[in-house]
């Protein structure tokens, strides 16, 4: 998932959260401004190299907002923690999965339509695929099998980077964990794979 994200406090500050529109009433405006953004609310955004379609969306819908960039995946996520345990207001473009959402509670906004059906007015769900060698399925067929039903939810993949990337825990037990403890969702892969 890709798009604009806040900490679940957020909604009792702008009422009607999820949905965009709600991003327009004066009360959330003024809530997400700064001095540095008055009397527009601070959208923070992507790092400037990231070419982020923010500043494009913010424009397209005439919203008061400023988009801020920031300096780096470690700035994106820093703020989204001191804004939670703080309760500051925040809106920040994000994705997932990220072990930064196994550690805090957000909300990821309905966006508005898009102006144009293009990367750089819309944010649209990435494509998840699996990539293989074009004669991987004849020469592995059960192995093909298996990476086709291959499907890890995303709550599952948060905590696990979670654990590897801010925790330090060792990778192959991390992922030994999820096994030992998951053999309900991977044990039909194996079974398919076998047939």
């Amino acid at each position: 998932q890709e798009g604009w994200l806040y900490p679940k406090f957020m909604e009792q500050v702008c009422p009607g959260l999820p949905d965009w529109t709600a991003l327009m009433k004066p009360e959330c405006v003024q809530a997400l401004s700064t001095p540095d953004t008055a009397p527009n609310g601070r959208f923070l955004d992507y790092p400037a190299e990231w070419a982020s379609r923010a500043p494009t969306i913010i424009a397209d819908n005439s919203m008061p907002y400023t988009a801020v960039p920031s300096g780096s995946e470690g700035a994106l996520v820093a703020e989204l923690e001191a804004a939670e345990a703080a309760k500051t207001p925040l809106l920040m473009m994000f994705w997932g999965p990220h072990y930064a959402l196994a550690e805090n509670e957000v909300g990821w906004v309905k966006m508005p339509p898009c102006k144009e059906q293009t990367s750089e007015h819309c944010i649209t769900p990435p494509d998840v695929v699996k990539i293989v060698w074009s004669g991987f399925g004849a020469k592995w067929p059960a192995a093909y099998a298996f990476l086709k039903a291959f499907k890890v939810n995303a709550q599952d993949q948060q905590k696990m980077m979670l654990a590897v990337d801010k925790k330090g825990l060792d990778l192959d037990a991390v992922v030994k964990e999820w096994v030992d403890s998951h053999q309900s969702t991977w044990q039909p892969w194996i079974d398919a794979a076998k047939k």
